[in-house]
């Protein structure tokens, strides 16, 4: 090959990538596209927090949960409580899973089975499972206890909540009345 042809190959290289370009700056001008000023939506990220210290949601919601417990259904709860059954047993005696058993939870104190390892949040997390704490955490685990390992996105629905709380309450050696 003589430095000609050479010549020849990289004025066609030159050409396609400077045709390429100008291609792009005429279409830019045809089909201009104004950004907006502010975007279409935000997105909202969680900043997570080492620290041992646990923190809850600054503002809850005062929520009367004796009409929102008026709503469930333990039976419909049972059904509901399946998927929680992956990582939780539900039954007298039932062993730990990925998640600690659940049997008598309510009006238990918030991490208080000992041969479970719980997060420090829910360690340091002092107070006990009523109805109104376990539908706060049941809406979503990770934003109503900072720094629970629990990594389930929660229950939207009022009634499946009152539900599932019905089905845990019924669980237990002593039931606590209805709110």
């Amino acid at each position: 090959m003589d430095s000609f042809e050479i010549n020849k190959i990289v004025a066609a290289i030159l050409m396609v990538a400077l045709l390429i370009i100008g291609i792009g700056k005429i279409s830019s001008i045809i089909f201009h596209v104004e950004k907006p000023k502010t975007p279409g939506y935000t997105v909202e990220i969680e900043q997570v927090d080492s620290g041992a210290t646990p923190k809850t949601v600054s503002v809850k919601e005062k929520i009367d949960i004796s009409a929102l417990m008026a709503m469930g259904d333990a039976v419909s709860g049972e059904k509901i409580f399946k998927k929680c059954a992956a990582c939780h047993s539900i039954i007298q005696g039932g062993k730990n899973k990925i998640g600690p058993a659940l049997y008598n939870v309510v009006g238990r104190k918030v991490g208080g089975i000992g041969d479970y390892k719980y997060s420090k949040a829910l360690v340091a997390y002092e107070k006990e499972w009523t109805f109104e704490e376990l539908n706060g955490f049941l809406i979503k685990p990770a934003k109503w206890i900072k720094g629970t390992k629990m990594a389930y996105a929660g229950l939207r629905k009022e009634e499946d909540r009152a539900s599932v709380i019905k089905y845990l309450n019924k669980n237990s050696d002593n039931p606590l009345p209805l709110p």
